[in-house]
Order: C-alpha cells, then sequence, then structure tokens
C-alpha cells in the first residue's frame, strides 16, 4: 500500500525543521570556533627594527605557529617610546585574536604623564605575561670608567654633561636615572631613544656616555660595550662579577615585565588559545636561547595575573612619579 505524505501540519515536522533551523543557526560559531586561526596573526611591536624584541619575538612567534599552524607576523609600529603600536589596540574595538601586541611599563604608565583617550587596565585583554626584561648600566668599551664609582665621580666633577640614554622620554629606566641622581648627588644629561638599536649605535660611536635600558647582552658579550652594573634584585648569572645598584648602596630595583595584550573582549575560547600557544612555545629551545642572551628572566603570568600585574605597576609607576615631582602634561 502506498504511503500518503504527512501534513504540513504535522507538530512531527515542526519539530524537525526547529531543530535543523537550530542546528544551522549554531553551526557558524562552532566552525569559527574550530576554524579559528584560519589566517596569519599579526604581532605588534612598538618599536623600531634592529631591537632586541625583533629576535625574542622571532623566536617566540615561530614556535607558536607551529602550534596555531598559521605564521605570527611581527609588525614594528614604534613611536611614543614603545607606547603608539600597543596603544593602537585599545581603540580597534572588541578582538578576534588576530592582532596582538607586546604589552610593557611605559604603556602601562602613559596614562599618568598624558592625556589617553584610552585606560591600559580596561581598554586591552591580558594574554599572558612573559618574562622580566633586566636593566643593565652600559658604556662603551673603550670608556675611561671602569666602575660606577668612577662614572658617579665624573659626573660629579661635570654635573649636567654626561650623557645617560633611555628608550622613551618617560620610562621606567630614565625614572631610575634621575632618582640615582638625586641619591648620588650629581646630574646626568638624560637622553630619550627611539630604540635600543639606535641608542647602541651612539654609545659606540662616542656620541652618548652612559646607556641605562635593557638588551645589552649581546653588545656585551661582543665587547662592544662594558657593563658597570645591573638594576636587578640580585647579581645575573652570565655576568657575576657585575654589582647590582642595590649592592654599591643604590637601593633602585627595576621590575620591567612583558607580555602580551589583544584588544578588549577578546572571545574566552580565543584567550585560552593563545595563551596555551605562547605558554608552551616559552619552551621552545630557540626562544630559550635568545632570551638568554638578552638576560631576560622568566615571568610566566596567566591572564589573570598579568591583569594583576599591570594594575600594581599602575600604583607603582603613580608612585615614582610623584617621587621625581613630575607633573603630567
Amino acid at each position: 500500500m502506498r504511503a500518503f505524505p504527512r501534513s504540513r501540519h504535522d507538530p512531527r515536522l515542526w519539530l524537525l525543521a526547529g531543530l535543523a533551523l537550530c542546528a544551522m543557526l549554531l553551526l557558524p560559531n562552532a566552525a569559527r570556533a574550530q576554524a579559528w586561526p584560519n589566517k596569519p596573526i599579526t604581532l605588534v611591536l612598538p618599536f623600531p627594527p634592529g631591537g632586541s624584541f625583533d629576535p625574542i619575538f622571532r623566536a617566540l612567534g615561530n614556535a607558536v605557529a607551529k602550534d596555531l599552524g598559521q605564521p605570527v607576523v611581527l609588525l614594528h609600529k614604534p613611536g611614543a617610546g614603545g607606547v603608539t603600536g600597543t596603544a593602537g589596540l585599545a581603540t580597534m574595538g572588541d578582538a578576534d585574536g588576530y592582532t596582538i601586541a607586546v604589552m610593557h611599563n611605559s604603556v602601562i604608565r602613559q596614562p599618568l604623564i598624558a592625556k589617553t583617550s584610552w585606560d591600559p587596565l580596561k581598554d586591552f585583554t591580558y594574554i599572558i605575561g612573559l618574562a622580566s626584561l633586566s636593566t643593565g648600566i652600559a658604556v662603551a668599551a673603550d670608556s675611561p670608567w671602569k666602575s660606577m664609582a668612577d662614572l658617579l665621580a665624573e659626573a660629579k666633577k661635570r654635573p649636567g654633561e654626561v650623557s645617560w640614554g633611555n628608550v622613551g622620554a618617560i620610562s621606567v629606566n630614565r625614572i631610575m636615572a634621575e632618582r640615582l641622581a638625586k641619591s648620588a648627588g650629581v646630574k646626568f644629561n638624560l637622553i630619550p631613544f627611539k630604540g635600543g638599536s639606535e641608542a647602541f649605535t651612539a654609545l659606540i660611536g662616542g656620541h652618548l656616555d652612559v646607556y641605562g635600558d635593557p638588551g645589552f647582552g649581546a653588545m656585551a658579550t661582543s665587547g662592544k660595550v662594558r657593563l658597570l652594573a645591573t638594576m636587578t634584585e640580585t647579581r645575573l648569572q652570565r655576568w657575576p662579577n657585575v654589582p647590582t645598584l642595590k649592592e654599591l648602596g643604590h637601593d633602585f630595583v627595576v621590575q620591567s615585565n612583558i607580555g602580551l595584550v589583544a584588544p578588549r573582549n577578546l572571545p574566552q575560547p580565543i584567550l585560552e588559545r593563545l595563551h596555551g600557544a605562547f605558554r608552551k612555545a616559552t619552551e621552545d629551545a630557540d626562544y630559550k636561547r635568545v632570551a638568554n642572551d638578552f638576560d631576560l628572566a622568566p615571568a610566566l603570568l596567566d591572564p589573570a595575573g598579568y591583569k594583576a600585574y599591570a594594575t600594581a605597576q599602575f600604583q607603582r609607576e603613580k608612585a615614582m612619579l610623584d617621587e621625581i615631582g613630575f607633573k603630567p602634561e
């Protein structure tokens, strides 16, 4: 016997149609989640090409690309002492995970020194804290100063004439240089640079007397600069004969963590995927070798931990600026 088709008013047909519609509506979201990432990821470096961040994040990006199956493309966006490139993410709107940037203390500090349209604690998604930069005080290899005592004695003889370079007009290392000068009763001619490559060129070329920032490792190892002291809590393992400022009687320690952020509202599944991929990449042999070359100390933080660090750092920066009497623009 021939079966007659069910009436279009059959409630079972409506149920089946409803289930099919739900499946169709849910499919794009599920497909997108499973497919991410389906194109290259841009990693913004807020400094000029040629600096110490280039090899560090190239090695890290290469390791992450193996995990995610998509290339990580480095994009240099320098400006404002390393603030402009990262700050650009704060005005992008909600995140899709395809643009991330290096976060560092100067970005966290920026609203304290100038009016901004963005808030470092509200307008970024904190992905991962990676490492702590080691700040060194370096002079050219042929400099007559063999120690911090020599340098400070010279600065005392010639107030305001010994030039001291840092990246950025108001960086934590520049603030520390001012605090050191005040503590030692001297005055330096503080000169801001756009990036470490530019500063080291000036130092080695005899156009700059002192450079007080991270990224000295390769230059010191090659014998192009002499390291007089570090602003670390303890002596660096690679430089056991180089004293810290703290042990020389100047209690100034720089905590300068770096990590990665995305624009605000990064979807949780993508945040977890990015965090996991970058955390795994910190165990990559090439990355660990380069990180060691530049004296990076591991300081791994999960998204919540890195956001907490940024919040605490904002308060520390405010206290330091208050100490030197800085007035925001």
